[in-house]
């Protein structure tokens, strides 16, 4: 199989900037107002980049969803509770403010201003292992 890392996509977004400082501190990872051309980009890692860009059009909503150690989560959830930004246990479904803990691990889901929804989980449950 050959190897291919994602290395960026383009996040429509009607505020670039206060969207990238948004994820930026909420993930505490470093973000930009200004990258290469019209872009506000936020480093998830060393690999991957989120560049926010400005646009008047209609955009779909997109879901991105990062995975991480349990430390990181229990940071990032702390910082979406400071924030006061409401989340929820299910992809679809009210805002209870709670983590979800199926699929051996734990989730949440949130929503940015322009409705793009992110995922924060511990465990995958996309790829499940397989036996043999």
């Amino acid at each position: 199989m050959p190897t291919i890392h994602l290395d960026h996509t383009i996040v429509p977004t009607r505020n670039k900037a206060a969207s990238a400082k948004l994820l930026g501190e909420l993930l505490g990872v470093p973000w930009s107002e200004t990258g290469l051309g019209p872009f506000a980009p936020v480093y998830v890692n060393d690999g991957l980049t989120l560049d926010f860009i400005d646009t008047d059009e209609d955009f779909p909503i997109y879901h991105f969803c990062f995975r991480v150690a349990q430390a990181d989560f229990d940071a990032i959830l702390a910082r979406l509770q400071a924030a006061d930004i409401a989340y929820r246990s299910q992809v679809r479904g009210a805002v209870d403010m709670q983590v979800n803990h199926q699929f051996g691990g734990v989730n949440v889901y949130w929503n940015e201003p322009d409705g793009h929804q992110w995922e924060m989980l511990t465990v995958s449950y996309a790829r499940q292992p397989t036996g043999g």
